[in-house]
């Protein structure tokens, strides 16, 4: 069901979720978090529809702020969505004139109850998302460097502002390679690694945390290096022996070479942002790993000093 509220106020919207749970029979509780997304009318779509899918996993109410012209007369419109393809509440906040610069207080009293708060903007991102008026009530600040104009600075900015609770889906597209490569390293604790690369497309974010991980996990030097991609497309592992790869050239399947052993192939597929996002709502508590990472990138450090796994 979908309901338009023109020139509304959060009094109206609450009334609005209420009146129309109880007529569909849905449970007062049950939703574990808020999810917040800051976006604007042109990403709306996607950015709803990927957070709509993760809540089937972590059902939330969803609220979605879109601040529009500011040369406008203040009024808020608004579009509450329940039972349309998920289990949790939509409301896609329209913010016009003097209103879209408080944003806070209209989010503020659509909050679940006693419930985390995870804030997401899927383009550009403040400055410092924890000093931001709608960052400062999350517990789980999500940001995406690949939506900045230029990413790799988009990384520096996020070290430089980096408040516990940060986070970007930069190092969340990162997860299945860092699974596998210390799998990889857990099955052959006697293997001496001597220096580490990392293969991508030019100006990929995802592999510069990725090259500062493996430098400080593995206590060597790491090297990024240029590809056609898509994405990531490799990672060398130096060894006396002989090199353990991990090589991806399509973005779905990658080969495990390593020395005396028969290559295999492993599922490693870039996965859609719904899942990305998925995994972050699972999460939040601050991620100390990824503060190491983007800072050592910040720093231009890949150094031999070793951090937490």
């Amino acid at each position: 069901m979908i309901i338009e509220l023109a020139d509304a106020d959060t009094r109206k919207i609450q009334a609005t979720l209420t009146t129309t749970r109880h007529r569909m029979g849905g449970a007062a509780t049950g939703k574990v978090l808020t999810l917040v997304i800051v976006t604007d009318e042109a990403a709306q779509y996607d950015a709803v529809r990927a957070s709509t899918q993760a809540a089937r996993e972590n059902p939330c109410r969803i609220l979605g702020v879109i601040p529009r012209r500011t040369a406008e007369e203040a009024r808020l419109d608004a579009e509450v969505r329940l039972g349309e393809t998920g289990p949790g509440e939509t409301v896609l906040l329209r913010l016009y004139g003097e209103v879209a610069q408080h944003a806070d207080s209209v989010v503020l009293p659509l909050l679940v109850p006693d419930a985390p708060v995870v804030i997401w903007w899927p383009g550009t991102a403040p400055e410092r998302p924890s000093s931001d008026p709608l960052g400062a009530m999350a517990q789980r600040r999500v940001t995406d460097a690949t939506g900045a104009a230029d990413p790799l600075d988009a990384l520096r900015r996020l070290a430089a502002a980096y408040s516990p609770g940060d986070t970007d889906l930069c190092w969340t597209r990162i997860t299945p390679w860092r699974s596998l490569l210390a799998a990889i390293l857990d099955g052959a604790p006697d293997t001496a690694i001597t220096a580490a690369e990392v293969e991508a497309e030019p100006g990929n974010p995802s592999a510069e945390l990725l090259g500062g991980w493996l430098a400080a996990r593995l206590s060597v030097p790491c090297e990024v290096c240029s590809t056609y991609g898509p994405g990531i497309t490799a990672v060398r592992l130096s060894t006396r022996s002989g090199q353990i790869a991990v090589t991806r050239p399509d973005g779905r399947i990658a080969i495990l070479s390593r020395p005396d052993q028969p290559d295999r192939q492993v599922a490693l597929h870039r996965r859609p942002t719904a899942e990305l996002i998925a995994e972050e709502l699972r999460h939040l508590d601050p991620d100390k790993v990824f503060k190491e990472a983007v800072t050592r990138y910040a720093k231009g450090t890949r150094g031999p000093d070793r951090m937490i796994f």
